[in-house]
């Protein structure tokens, strides 16, 4: 015989079900998940609301309201002493730097997730570059790298594109690197 779920652990199934679904999930197969009825579910929806869950009712069912987030690939190049500007040009105006990637012709594709997101975040990396005892990785692609940028709209990583093209910071993204990055 199988033991019936708490309220919690219920709620908590049906959040997990929720994240890993990209469609709405509607009360009918939330309870059948859960080994509740329908109205159970509106119930657990109801509370989870209240502790702050961003659940949206659609006709087709619920979903989790994820904020959207805009991601861009950008080639960019400058010297190890135009690091700092780069990445502030591109926090002040609402963007996040996720990674740094090089296309290195004898190692090949180089990347690590960085996730700089604020001026203090700049300040943390910058400090560990001056202290450590490595370079960034630009320096192996003569200031040539990647860097793939989110914001919350499209617009903001327009005016992110335009700045550092007016800094002379852009760089083409040639042909053969457009799938190998």
């Amino acid at each position: 015989m199988e033991q019936e779920m708490s309220g919690a652990d219920r709620r908590k199934k049906i959040l997990q079900l929720m994240e890993n679904s990209q469609t709405p999930l509607s009360g009918a197969a939330l309870g059948k998940a859960t080994g509740v009825s329908r109205q159970v579910v509106v119930q657990d929806i109801a509370l989870l609301r209240t502790e702050g869950h961003p659940i949206v009712s659609t006709i087709r069912g619920y979903l989790l309201d994820r904020p959207t987030e805009a991601v861009r690939l950008l080639k960019v190049c400058h010297t190890n002493e135009q690091t700092e500007e780069e990445l502030n040009t591109i926090v002040d105006l609402g963007g996040c730097v996720m990674d740094v990637i090089v296309n290195h012709r004898a190692y090949g594709k180089i990347s690590a997730p960085i996730q700089i997101k604020s001026r203090r975040d700049i300040q943390t990396f910058m400090e560990q570059i001056r202290t450590g005892k490595s370079t960034p990785l630009l320096n192996i692609t003569s200031g040539y790298h990647f860097h793939h940028i989110a914001a919350e709209r499209e617009e903001i990583l327009d005016e992110i594109e335009a700045q550092l093209k007016a800094k002379g910071f852009l760089a083409e993204i040639l042909p053969y690197e457009e799938g190998n990055v």
